[in-house]
C-alpha cells in the first residue's frame, strides 16, 4: 500500500516550508504516489499563477509529477476517503 502525498504537503514544499525531499528520503522503507485529483490541483496552480511566478511553478510542478506514479482518484475513492474519519 502507498502513502498518497497531498497537494498541501506539495505546496508548502514549493514555498520553502517543509523539505519533501529530506522528508521523503527519511522514509525509505514507503511507498509514496499521487491521486489524480492531487495532480489536478497542482496544475490548477499553475495555471493560476502570476505570468512571473507561472514559469517557476509549472517547472516544480513537472518535478514533482516526474517522480510520482499517480493512483486513479474514482468516484468509488472518493467515497472511501470521506469515510474514513467515520470508523
Amino acid at each position: 500500500m502507498a502513502i498518497l502525498i497531498d497537494s498541501d504537503v506539495i505546496i508548502q514544499a514549493e514555498r520553502g516550508i517543509f523539505d519533501l525531499d529530506a522528508w521523503l528520503v527519511s522514509q525509505p522503507d514507503e511507498e509514496f504516489k499521487l491521486a489524480t485529483i492531487t495532480v489536478a490541483e497542482l496544475w490548477h496552480g499553475v495555471e493560476r499563477a502570476t505570468e512571473i511566478h507561472r514559469p517557476r511553478r509549472k517547472l516544480f510542478v513537472e518535478r514533482i509529477l516526474a517522480n510520482f506514479e499517480f493512483v486513479p482518484y474514482s468516484g468509488q475513492a472518493a467515497f472511501e476517503h470521506a469515510h474514513l474519519g467515520e470508523a
